[in-house]
């Protein structure tokens, strides 16, 4: 998927946007840190954070624990995040 797409997949379903904001805003996040400071559910934001994973745009930089994991964006992300801000400027 090239970052015009990414852009448009993570625009497409809200969370993902969320965690996007929340990771490029904080650097490291944890799923019910951004939960709590979104009032969405973890699980909501677990699910994100997972589909991203998967997409290459977030990383776990603490896969030895089973809980209390953290993430951070990629290079990828860090650009799809860029061109997102740059979706809203054009709006």
């Amino acid at each position: 998927m090239d970052i015009d797409e990414a852009a448009r997949w993570v625009r497409s379903v809200d969370r993902r946007l969320i965690v996007m904001e929340e990771a490029f805003n904080t650097d490291v996040i944890r799923t019910s840190e951004v939960a709590g400071r979104t009032g969405r559910s973890v699980q909501n934001i677990s699910r994100a954070i997972h589909e991203m994973e998967a997409e290459g745009l977030v990383e776990c930089i603490t896969p030895e624990k089973s809980t209390w994991k953290r993430y951070l964006l990629t290079r990828e992300g860090r650009m799809v995040m860029e061109s997102l801000m740059g979706m809203k400027t054009l709006k």
